[in-house]
């Protein structure tokens, strides 16, 4: 779990940093006649590729953003509409908007001194587990972290730094998970209830061969217009996160 804070810092810093001015990590033999350099922070690009994503899914805002995104599509009955690649795509962009707080206090604590040269890797990794630990703490809700603490035979923790990765990100996703499905079954209500009397009236007027969906399609259209829908559900999403 260090080696993600670390990936986290260096991929903050790789934003900010020219790349001309990357220090490298340089070997020498003990004879002194063979010389190493490698570019120590693309040596961890490289390798954050492969754990990139378990990151981005696991220890930040984009689980719960995409879940109440895609039922709230099943729940117009939209079909594919928005695509796949423009949910994802707004909820990395809420998810860096949620979170943004959070990795330029990363950046100004840890990842900054450690590039230039005020800090040691060790010293960087602390502090930066602390930010991210508090904020996975603040949004975790404490039945989970209670329950996986106690399968753990660990705590109580007197802080969130004090939190374990192993216990504290389980608990987080399953708390996401919750939340998620809590928020959908509201925005699944309305669209409910417009499908039902829908329905109801094609069965009064013995259309039976006519398919309640299609017909209540712009009426749910027309309502989640009216109600300026995406931004109301969008709000609410970046509203519900706290130490954002």
């Amino acid at each position: 779990m260090r080696f993600f804070v670390l990936i986290l810092l260096v991929l903050l810093a790789a934003t900010t940093a020219d790349a001309q001015g990357l220090p490298a990590l340089s070997l020498t033999s003990s004879e002194g006649g063979t010389t190493y350099s490698l570019t120590f922070q693309i040596l961890i690009l490289m390798t954050a590729l492969t754990v990139l994503p378990s990151i981005v899914l696991g220890m930040t805002a984009f689980t719960r953003i995409i879940i109440v995104l895609s039922i709230l599509r099943q729940a117009l009955g939209t079909q594919q509409t928005p695509p796949n690649q423009v949910l994802i795509a707004m909820a990395l962009f809420l998810t860096f908007f949620v979170m943004q707080p959070t990795l330029t206090e990363i950046y100004d604590t840890a990842a900054n001194p450690y590039l230039s040269g005020q800090m040691t890797p060790e010293v960087a990794i602390e502090k930066g587990s602390v930010v991210i630990k508090r904020w996975l703490v603040e949004n975790t809700r404490q039945n989970d972290l209670l329950m996986f603490s106690e399968m753990a035979a660990s705590g109580p923790y007197a802080a969130p730094e004090e939190v374990p990765f192993p216990v504290l990100l389980p608990a987080f996703m399953t708390s996401e998970l919750k939340t998620a499905f809590q928020i959908g079954f509201l925005l699944f209500l309305p669209f409910l209830v417009i499908d039902m009397v829908i329905a109801s009236i094609l069965m009064a007027l013995g259309m039976m061969m006519l398919s309640p969906m299609l017909v209540s399609l712009p009426f749910k259209l027309l309502l989640f217009v009216l109600v300026d829908g995406w931004a109301l559900t969008v709000g609410s999403l970046a509203a519900t996160y706290a130490g954002g």
